[in-house]
């Protein structure tokens, strides 16, 4: 139970303040411990960034979450799990997690990464797996789904990500009309030709 409110407590920080700006007082204090039950867990506040940050990123909504990969047609299919990723990807967590990312980028990157946190894969293989049943059953054609999905999701996600980023939320009408160009577009590439 402590664990979990000093890492919650951590991770806010971190994600509010970041590295800079978070003290280990202020994260005892938000986490209801002592200082000296910090430092008796964590050296210093690199350790506590290196034991918390990592694990927070590939717990993102959206990262390594297998999607729900809905019956029914194609074109239905890809409408539902495009919602998915745009709501997951414009969560509020999500993007502050991105923002202390970005802000922290050389911190991060020589940490060491969580074992299993390749932070797409398990996402994209839901994709992956959707395109190569209807590529084997000749509804689409696409040679190599991992590069389809990739695309896919480029489309889907990109510009309400990089708005959602820069603090700008899209009402759900817009949203839907992204979905639903993008889903468009990216079917007219891989329907079969006449």
């Amino acid at each position: 139970m402590i664990e979990h409110r000093l890492r919650a407590a951590a991770i806010e920080a971190f994600v509010e303040y970041g590295f800079d700006g978070t003290t280990m007082e202020s994260v005892a204090t938000a986490a209801g411990i002592t200082k000296r039950t910090l430092y008796a867990k964590y050296a210093d506040k690199h350790a506590l960034f290196a034991a918390v940050i990592p694990q927070a990123l590939a717990e993102m909504p959206f990262l390594g979450v297998a999607l729900e990969v809905p019956d029914g047609d194609l074109d239905r299919s890809l409408r539902q799990m495009a919602r998915q990723i745009v709501e997951r990807l414009v969560d509020p967590k999500a993007v502050k997690l991105r923002r202390l990312a970005l802000l922290e980028a050389d911190r991060i990157a020589e940490l060491d990464p969580v074992e299993g946190a390749d932070l797409w894969s398990t996402s994209l293989l839901s994709i992956v797996e959707l395109l190569a049943s209807h590529a084997e059953s000749g509804e689409i054609v696409a040679d190599n789904p991992e590069v389809a999905a990739d695309l896919f999701l480029a489309m889907v996600a990109g510009s309400p990500t990089i708005w959602a980023d820069f603090g700008l939320f899209r009402s759900p009408e817009e949203l839907d009309r992204h979905i639903t160009n993008a889903v468009d577009l990216f079917l007219s590439g891989v329907l079969p030709r006449a």
